[in-house]
């Protein structure tokens, strides 16, 4: 059975004094990391995968590919690679298919401890090339239990450098892709001239402030795709204090409190902003000084679907202040800055 999607309203309702659990070095604990890899069709995420499989970072790592099409050519190009693959039904990962990816965690987790796959030590996700990312962040947001076994780590956009640009102009999932993404991977670089290369590096930079980096013929540092981190810091830097205004009504930027807040406060501020404006808001990733936690709450929303909070040990650097990504859809930082200063003594910088 599925577990009931939660706001920031009801996110805590029956919860302890302190909601964020045991203090964590990462946010991870012990449990399996999962890379979502997106891309529209033809980007090369196939490729970039079948690399990864083959370097030692990337052994006992399980796969799970939903393509758009009745043959799953992807899923027999990987099969090879990998002990544990799963092949989802037609279409994008949403839907019925998302209860098909729920299930198909489950079933890979049950395998993974009776002995009747290899220990895996991580999980890829590989989306069909028309889907939304959106719905897949949900669903880790939304399922409790999956959350006791999983951890979504990062998700990977890849974008082709001669396709790119065309596709960000005329696919909504496309810029949709960019836009929620944690890292962007160029890819076939050397198909297009430098020029081309800048000027989709530019336009990839009014959707996101993600880093990004090039893979040759599929070939990347693994780190980039599976090493621990929020990437908030960077984000957070790159965006500054000021939004982003882009085409097509998708918009990132950054607030930033001096002052711990008190933790009723924020989740009262983040349950009207949702309540109200909860499927313009992409995506929201940020590290909290809550008054009485001795480090940071990380916080992640997906539209009007929260992860539930993690206070962990320490700062990741020697910023102290509370910083929150906002990445919307026709909801402009003028709109959701004086709602948290309205309803409290939070003042942004």
């Amino acid at each position: 059975m599925l577990s009931t999607e939660s706001g920031f309203a009801d996110l805590f309702s029956g919860a302890e004094a302190l909601p964020f659990g045991r203090r964590q070095r990462r946010a991870r604990g012990a449990r399996i990391p999962v890379t979502i890899v997106t891309g529209f069709l033809g980007s090369g995420k196939t490729t970039l995968i079948r690399e990864l499989l083959e370097t030692p970072e990337g052994a006992n790592t399980a796969l799970v590919i939903n393509e758009y099409g009745e043959v799953g050519i992807d899923h027999a190009l990987l099969r090879a690679s990998s002990d544990a693959t799963v092949l989802l039904g037609n279409g994008c990962v949403c839907c019925a298919v998302r209860t098909d990816l729920q299930e198909s965690l489950r079933t890979l987790f049950a395998d993974r401890a009776r002995g009747a796959v290899p220990s895996f030590e991580r999980v890829v996700i590989e989306t069909s090339g028309l889907a939304d990312p959106g719905p897949v962040l949900q669903t880790f947001a939304s399922d409790r239990a999956l959350g006791q076994e999983f951890h979504l780590q990062a998700l990977i956009t890849v974008v082709d450098a001669p396709g790119g640009a065309g596709n960000l102009d005329r696919s909504p999932e496309a810029r949709q892709q960019v836009a929620l993404a944690d890292r962007i991977i160029l890819s076939k670089t050397d198909r297009a001239d430098d020029a081309a290369v800048a000027a989709l590096c530019a336009r990839i930079g009014e959707l996101t402030a993600a880093p990004v980096a090039t893979a040759a013929h599929g070939v990347i540092a693994p780190g980039f795709l599976l090493d621990e981190g929020l990437d908030l810091p960077v984000r957070a830097a790159q965006v500054h204090d000021h939004a982003h205004a882009h085409s097509h009504g998708i918009d990132s930027f950054a607030l930033f409190f001096q002052a711990p807040l008190p933790w009723p406060v924020f989740e009262q501020a983040m349950a009207v902003l949702t309540a109200l404006r909860g499927p313009d808001l992409l995506r929201v990733k940020g590290l909290v000084a809550v008054e009485g936690a001795r480090g940071p709450v990380v916080v992640q929303a997906v539209q009007h679907v929260a992860h539930r909070p993690v206070e962990l040990e320490d700062w990741p650097d020697d910023d102290r202040r509370s910083r929150l990504v906002f990445i919307t859809r026709n909801l402009p930082r003028e709109t959701v800055e004086p709602l948290f200063a309205a309803i409290g003594r939070v003042g942004t910088s």
